[in-house]
């Protein structure tokens, strides 16, 4: 199994989450927060009033967890429609999940998922 997560703008909260289910069945979980890239928070505009320094935008994170056999055509669809060949297109992280355990009827491995 493995943990997706990615470091999107709100915006395209909508369009991850059918993405996603299209694949898999197994949920979500989305938190809201701040933080920066590459470009510090700088936006790709250039007025007189260029107001210089951090700035911090809001990102939402996607978490999901799903079978090996899903997690490159997952990636693909996602930077396939996701990408827009500009900064702040987001962040997709792949990581290893070694188990899942659903509480309620204590099912282990990708059944609880």
């Amino acid at each position: 199994m493995k943990e997706i997560e990615l470091i999107i703008n709100g915006d395209k909260l909508d369009r991850v989450m059918q993405m996603l289910s299209t694949f898999s069945k197994s949920g979500i979980f989305v938190t809201q927060g701040f933080g920066y890239g590459h470009q510090h928070g700088f936006r790709q505009v250039y007025t007189r009033d260029d107001d210089r320094g951090v700035k911090i935008l809001p990102k939402v994170s996607v978490r999901t967890v799903v079978a090996d056999e899903l997690v490159d055509g997952i990636v693909d669809a996602l930077v396939d429609d996701l990408g827009s060949a500009t900064f702040g297109d987001g962040k997709i992280f792949v990581k290893d999940t070694l188990t899942a355990v659903r509480v309620r009827t204590d099912e282990r491995g990708e059944e609880a998922l």
